[in-house]
């Protein structure tokens, strides 16, 4: 018999921990992770949010699938897509545009994933703020980590990531 492999695994006790089971809302709020951070008053670098718009903005995902995960979000937190006004859709779909473009100049991956998970059943984790994963994705990478391991291998260290996104981001793009 062949001894079972270990691989540590630390982000998920962090991710178990701060609510990420418990669809995102920490215990003693209503308020999704999404809103706390943005509420926080910390700075950008801290938080991991790469760009800001008028209505939208990016931040790593702290628990990714692959470097480079990010996420594209309305700043109000809501649930569905038909609940985005009408300016809201129109910027969220050019900042996840912005964000492949971006993610494609600075980690030259095969190709992107982009997507959303919306409502528990879908695998929504914070079901209550819609967010875009917009995921790098390279021939033969290691997704078959989580499926049999549950295990992610990440070769670079979020915030070394977020600042190289931050800094490739085009500047011409309106503040909030």
């Amino acid at each position: 018999m062949t001894p079972l492999e270990l691989l540590w695994n630390g982000w998920r006790a962090t991710y178990v921990q701060s609510g990420g089971a418990a669809g995102g809302v920490h215990p003693d709020d209503t308020l999704s992770v999404f809103t706390r951070i943005l509420q926080s008053g910390l700075p950008d670098d801290e938080t991991h949010i790469v760009h800001r718009g008028p209505l939208t903005f990016v931040i790593m995902n702290a628990f990714p699938y692959a470097v480079g995960h990010m996420l594209v979000l309305p700043y109000r937190e809501i649930s569905s897509l038909e609940d985005l006004t009408d300016d809201e859709r129109i910027e969220l779909w050019c900042v996840v545009t912005e964000a492949v473009r971006v993610l494609k100049a600075v980690m030259r991956p095969g190709g992107v994933n982009v997507g959303l998970n919306l409502g528990e059943p879908a695998g929504g984790s914070v079901r209550q703020h819609l967010h875009v994963h917009v995921v790098p994705r390279w021939n033969g990478d290691s997704n078959f980590m989580t499926a049999t391991a549950n295990t992610r291998t990440l070769p670079e260290a979020l915030p070394a990531t977020a600042a190289k996104l931050r800094e490739a981001w085009p500047s011409d793009t309106p503040a909030p």
